[in-house]
């Protein structure tokens, strides 16, 4: 149920700026609030989203789940985040045609790829201190985007969505549980 909601929410946060430009009024009011951040601060807020941190967050999941005997969670952890990330970028932002910049930005990628693979860790390690960790990678790296102008907030609002969708719904597939060794 929490995947359907959020893939919903994701859907319909985007139609009113479909084939648009221009921010709505919430997204111009946070991006007057970073607007007084450096340049400087500002990179070291999206260092989270970066791919090089998004991937090793990713290895880490993997390693996690097979250190674990949990093959099929192993698989989930590296092809969820890849199939968000895929529809992402080749249905839902030439779908929703939102632009800022010459690029389009509905759903944030950066958000999508960054909240799918904390979405995985946070399944994989059910640990309180990974969700806080999490939250505080979110809400920087939401700074960091506006506040550079890559994205408006609503496009990493959409992009978390439409990510914890995605993972939810792939890690809801029935799984078969490994056989009980005989020895």
């Amino acid at each position: 149920m929490p995947a359907a909601v959020c893939g919903l929410l994701a859907v319909l946060l985007g139609l009113p700026f479909a084939g648009g430009t221009s921010p709505g009024a919430v997204d111009a009011t946070v991006a007057g609030w970073t607007a007084h951040l450096s340049p400087g601060v500002l990179r070291a807020l999206v260092f989270p989203t970066e791919p090089y941190v998004v991937i090793a967050l990713g290895v880490l999941a993997v390693v996690l789940c097979l250190r674990g005997g949990r093959r099929a969670d192993a698989a989930l952890a590296l092809g969820a985040p890849l199939l968000a990330i895929l529809l992402t970028g080749w249905l839902l932002k030439p779908l929703y045609d939102r632009w800022k910049n010459d690029t389009l930005v509905y759903p944030s990628g950066h958000t999508v790829s960054l909240v799918a693979v904390l979405t995985v860790l946070v399944l994989v390690t059910r640990k309180v201190f990974v969700i806080v960790l999490s939250a505080v990678a979110l809400l920087a790296a939401t700074a960091g985007l506006v506040g550079l102008g890559y994205h408006y907030l609503t496009d990493v609002a959409g992009g978390t969505l439409f990510a914890v969708a995605v993972v939810l719904l792939t890690w809801s597939v029935p799984r078969r549980a490994p056989a009980r060794s005989a020895g």
